[in-house]
């Protein structure tokens, strides 16, 4: 720890000149600090990557506390991850939106949400236990008067869950709802006014998350089962099995796609 420290201590003019105005440079080194402290796998982590962590984390004008930003372990090395309280002082900066709201809703509560020509979100948080979470919502008053909102189920939270490089470690292990109200929050940022602000922590978090990752391959489906479908005869779920034809049904079938 000491010698992180010293060498922290060393980058003082970095970090003041990657920092904006209105965050003090001995409260940001103060609470990287102490993180680091209270968090032995930093002390032990890839230096070069905990510093450069910390560097993108002052850039963007966050405290590394938990609530704005977080510092993460992949394996030996460091990643800065912005969190949901980060995001929200990205958007109160921009003057654009009045107030934003995002919750996460429990098996327990009641809720009530409906899209169509009038679309109605109604939450009543349940007084006691709530039970097990369920879904979460994020909605923004612009300036202008709109209202924005976006809804996401548990499901839809867990498939993003499933594409964060720390999905099992981390903020997803440890602070679920606070993942999750972070996830509606960032479907609902593109309807919100752009803010280089925001646009430009959003591109930081996306670098937590695998896009690439192979997706599961389709079970093949045999030529007649095809052509059944292109003409509207119910196929069972699992059909008997076909051989490929190598010519039998094929010109049918081409003929149709």
């Amino acid at each position: 720890y000491e010698s992180i420290k010293q060498s922290l201590t060393l980058m003082r003019e970095q970090f003041a000149a990657a920092l904006p105005p209105q965050v003090s440079l001995d409260k940001f080194l103060g609470v990287v600090l102490t993180g680091i402290r209270l968090n032995e796998n930093l002390q032990g982590a890839d230096r070069t990557t905990l510093y450069g962590a910390c560097l993108k984390c002052a850039q963007d004008g966050l405290l590394p506390d938990g609530r704005e930003a977080a510092l993460v372990m992949f394996g030996q090395n460091v990643q800065y991850m912005p969190m949901l309280g980060g995001m929200l002082k990205k958007v109160r900066n921009s003057g654009e939106v009045t107030k934003v709201s995002v919750q996460v809703v429990y098996s327990n509560d009641q809720f009530d949400y409906e899209l169509g020509t009038s679309d109605r979100l109604e939450h009543k948080p349940a007084i006691g236990e709530r039970g097990e979470p369920i879904a979460a919502y994020a909605i923004a008053w612009l300036k202008d008067g709109q209202v924005v909102h976006e809804v996401m189920s548990k499901d839809q939270i867990e498939k993003v869950r499933n594409v964060s490089r720390a999905k099992n470690n981390g903020p997803w292990r440890d602070w679920w709802d606070e993942m999750a109200r972070k996830t509606v929050f960032r479907r609902l940022a593109k309807w919100l006014p752009q803010s280089t602000d925001l646009q430009r922590l959003l591109e930081s978090d996306n670098e937590n998350y695998d896009l690439n990752q192979p997706q599961e391959p389709k079970k093949p489906t045999a030529p007649l089962a095809r052509l059944k479908q292109k003409i509207g005869v119910e196929v069972p779920k699992e059909p008997e099995p076909e051989p490929e034809s190598t010519g039998g049904d094929d010109a049918a079938y081409n003929e149709i796609v």
